[in-house]
């Protein structure tokens, strides 16, 4: 069995002042960059999205989203957390992230404990400010995918997510024929991690990196 000591101690951790967007720009794309000292849009559109820690074969695990492919979605096929939109009938962000990983996936909201939240993050391209939390899920959980926004999900074990080679750089090409240099991305599960989903994640990474190796071991 894993041993929960990750649990409290990044419950503490979180309590404290984050990393924030020191840690969320290290990802950042080129075009990005000049957004991190802007001011958020008070015109904005609110989502959250939930990283759920979990155990599986002795090591911590989160999910994370291969979105189907449409005209409709500028993040369609990208790899996400899962979350979405808040909606007027959320009465908290909090919930909204519950709400959305309980559609997107099959997480029952009631038995997920929320430890903690990350740094909001805003997305210029779609005008969301993002609320990123993080639960916790006392069992493994079967997920049951909402097929028509989730091609696929992804289960990241955290010790892959920490390694020093999952932090890599390429081009990207678009549809549109647009091109990214240099891009900035996690490569698990043969997966590439980029864009608010990676910049978000590294600010876990680096929370993670600062509490005691003890807590990650889990052996």
């Amino acid at each position: 069995m894993v041993e929960n000591k990750l649990i409290p101690a990044l419950k503490k951790r979180l309590q404290l002042p984050l990393p924030g967007k020191n840690a969320q720009y290290r990802m950042a794309t080129t075009p990005r960059k000049p957004y991190k000292h802007k001011k958020v849009p008070e015109q904005v559109r609110l989502a959250s999205v939930l990283c759920l820690l979990y155990a599986k074969n002795d090591q911590w695990h989160f999910p994370l989203i291969q979105r189907v492919v449409t005209h409709k979605d500028k993040h369609s096929g990208q790899m996400s957390f899962p979350g979405g939109k808040v909606e007027p009938t959320d009465h908290t962000l909090q919930y909204s992230a519950l709400r959305e990983a309980h559609e997107e996936i099959g997480v029952l909201k009631e038995d997920v404990d929320i430890i903690g939240s990350l740094t909001p993050l805003y997305i210029p391209v779609s005008n969301f400010h993002v609320h990123p939390f993080i639960g916790f899920l006392n069992y493994t959980p079967t997920f049951r995918p909402q097929l028509s926004e989730v091609a696929e999900v992804v289960e990241v074990s955290l010790n892959s997510l920490l390694a020093p080679t999952t932090k890599k750089q390429k081009s990207m090409s678009f549809q549109n024929k647009y091109q990214l240099k240099n891009v900035p991305y996690f490569d698990v599960n043969k997966k590439t991690v980029w864009g608010a989903t990676a910049m978000m994640l590294n600010e876990l990474v680096e929370i993670i990196h600062q509490l005691n190796n003890s807590t990650i071991k889990n052996t």
